[in-house]
């Protein structure tokens, strides 16, 4: 089974579909209420419910979900029944598996009911018919090239007695999404060397993006939330909260991180954790959500956002 122990909860709908070809006299029966096993739409629907909250004990690979709605529902033609599984979850991966568990069982439950009357039943067409959710949605966000400083915040970085590897971090992880890195900056933690640099990166450089990582916590060298408060212009307080939501879920300490986020003329400053794990989940929990910022920072609005699952 993967590991999505990284991965922040996200709505995911999927829907999918079976169909069950049939004589005509079997839907005829179906509509009079004339099959001797009973209602097949009506026992077909809860084991598809069964299915869709079980699909983990039937699929080996698939994990055990939390699932928050399932519906099922119908189409009768001349000579098939089309069945139709919507499911919902608030989880860190898809529920497409789920759908199409709950749409196959349906499809075979109507068969097991049906059997005795028609010998002509087949099931066909057992797809999905669309995913909502999850990191595929938030990457459906602008389009234009992003261009990013990382600005590593340390005494003992910048004055050579320990190498960086959150910086690099973060450079990677940006490059990965497509950001185009500037530059990476090693500065000392003092609280006016971080404002003049953080300035540089908004006013002269014109980056759209700064990420810094180190001094935000609680400790007599920790400036780089003071700095903050000098330079930006507007708050976007839940960025820094969502890491620390994220961060707290997976160590006690998270909650003592004082790292801030905020705008200053048209680039978005953001304050990561110093350690490589910290800033490894925070950047887990908000990456792409601080890059589809963007579009709206650009005046695209809500619209430019992929529809809600």
């Amino acid at each position: 089974m993967f590991d999505v122990s990284h991965k922040p909860p996200s709505a995911r709908t999927a829907k999918a579909q079976a169909v069950l070809t049939v004589a005509p006299e079997t839907i005829r029966r179906i509509h009079e209420h004339k099959v001797p096993k009973g209602d097949p739409l009506e026992v077909a629907k809860v084991a598809g419910i069964q299915a869709a909250k079980n699909t983990h004990q039937i699929i080996p690979y698939c994990h055990p979900i939390p699932v928050e709605h399932v519906a099922v529902e119908y189409l009768l033609g001349e000579d098939r029944i089309q069945v139709v599984v919507t499911v919902k979850a608030v989880y860190k991966t898809g529920v497409e598996m789920e759908a199409l568990t709950a749409a196959s069982i349906c499809a075979l439950t109507l068969y097991d009911m049906l059997k005795m009357l028609d010998e002509s039943m087949t099931i066909r067409e057992v797809r999905l018919l669309e995913k909502k959710g999850g990191q595929s949605d938030l990457k459906a966000g602008g389009t234009r090239p992003l261009k990013a400083v990382v600005v590593v915040i340390s005494d003992s970085v910048s004055a050579g007695r320990a190498a960086d590897s959150s910086g690099q971090l973060i450079v990677d992880r940006l490059q990965a999404e497509g950001v185009l890195v500037d530059g990476c900056l090693v500065i000392p933690d003092e609280r006016e060397t971080i404002e003049q640099q953080l300035m540089r990166c908004a006013d002269d450089l014109g980056v759209d993006l700064v990420l810094t990582t180190g001094g935000t916590g609680l400790g007599p060298r920790d400036q780089t939330p003071e700095a903050m408060s000098r330079v930006i212009e507007r708050d976007a307080p839940g960025i820094a909260e969502a890491a620390r939501a994220h961060g707290q879920e997976r160590t006690p300490y998270s909650m003592l991180s004082r790292g801030k986020a905020g705008i200053r003329g048209r680039t978005l400053i953001v304050n990561l954790p110093g350690s490589p794990r910290g800033v490894a989940e925070s950047l887990d929990a908000v990456l792409l959500g601080i890059l589809h910022a963007f579009p709206i920072m650009d005046g695209g609005g809500h619209a430019t956002l992929p529809a809600e699952a």
